[in-house]
């Protein structure tokens, strides 16, 4: 069983994905586009590093696209300020994440 730090590789990921789109409300210097394109961009890459870390893939394809889209829909459809792309996308990962955790577990090591 593969983990990091004695930690699922899935939690790890989202983990870092919302504390990264928290940065984005910090007002970093960055306007709303690029802050939602950092927010749906930064969700997207770790979660692929995370369905590809966890079996089986389905679930954590599934809570990657969910918070991508939630962050983009957020950050484009309705032009919300980056505080508030950020918030969505942290929420979606923490809702998604409790609700997946019994559904993946770590890849296994390879032989």
């Amino acid at each position: 069983m593969k983990t990091i730090l004695g930690r699922e590789p899935a939690l790890w990921m989202n983990t870092l994905s919302a504390v990264l789109g928290l940065i984005v409300t910090f007002n970093v210097g960055l306007t709303a586009e690029e802050a939602g394109w950092a927010v749906a961009g930064v969700s997207a890459i770790l979660g692929a590093i995370a369905a590809a870390l966890t079996r089986p893939i389905a679930v954590q394809a599934f809570t990657t696209l969910v918070a991508t889209l939630a962050s983009a829909v957020a950050a484009f459809g309705y032009e919300v300020a980056p505080t508030t792309t950020a918030a969505v996308n942290g929420a979606v990962l923490a809702v998604l994440m409790f609700i997946t955790r019994g559904q993946v577990s770590p890849k296994g090591a390879v032989a």
